[in-house]
């Protein structure tokens, strides 16, 4: 069973790399906050909101446990996913685990760029939004790290461009497109 699992902050790419990607392999795309949004008819600020994050975490962990009984997919999943080790398991035994990194400066960029921001990415701190890339990636950097098998910087670099770059990586692991990205 095989899928590539995106992992990263926010606004790191996942979704945008995922669907080309999963286009070019001709494989299946799933986003993991994209399907509990449409599950529980409520966007991801509003779940959060209204049932808080232990209750959005467990959504998760059973959304990604039952996406990863599938294969030949790619998986653009929530920036917080690494922060439970069974969902690091999950995506380490049932395929390839690729973080898209970035930094605080670019992520913060494509916040304020990004029309969904308010409604798909609700505060995870008090603090105010600077504050909270800094400290929150720094937290989760290392989890990503630990859980990834292949690193990507997407800091200056086109969806098209990393796609390519990142089917060069794949394909030693058997990963091989059907056609190149556009």
């Amino acid at each position: 069973m095989m899928n590539v699992y995106l992992v990263g902050y926010r606004c790191c790419g996942k979704s945008s790399t995922g669907r080309l990607l999963a286009e070019c392999l001709e494989w299946s795309f799933a986003d993991t906050d994209e399907t509990l949004a449409a599950r529980t008819g409520q966007s991801i600020a509003a779940l959060v909101n209204r049932r808080g994050w232990r209750y959005f975490r467990e959504l998760e962990r059973a959304c990604l446990a039952e996406i990863a009984g599938g294969e030949d997919q790619v998986v653009a999943t929530g920036g917080g996913v690494i922060v439970d080790d069974r969902n690091v398991a999950v995506m380490k035994t049932t395929g390839v685990v690729v973080w898209l990194a970035a930094s605080a400066a670019v992520i913060r960029e494509r916040m304020r760029g990004d029309a969904r921001t308010a409604a798909q990415r609700p505060a995870l701190t008090s603090c105010d939004a600077d504050h909270e890339i800094e400290s929150v990636l720094a937290e989760r950097t290392p989890l990503y790290r630990a859980a990834s098998d292949i690193v990507m910087d997407t800091d200056r670099v086109t969806t098209p461009r990393l796609v390519d770059d990142l089917m060069d990586r794949l394909r030693p692991l058997g990963i091989k497109p059907d056609r190149a990205p556009e």
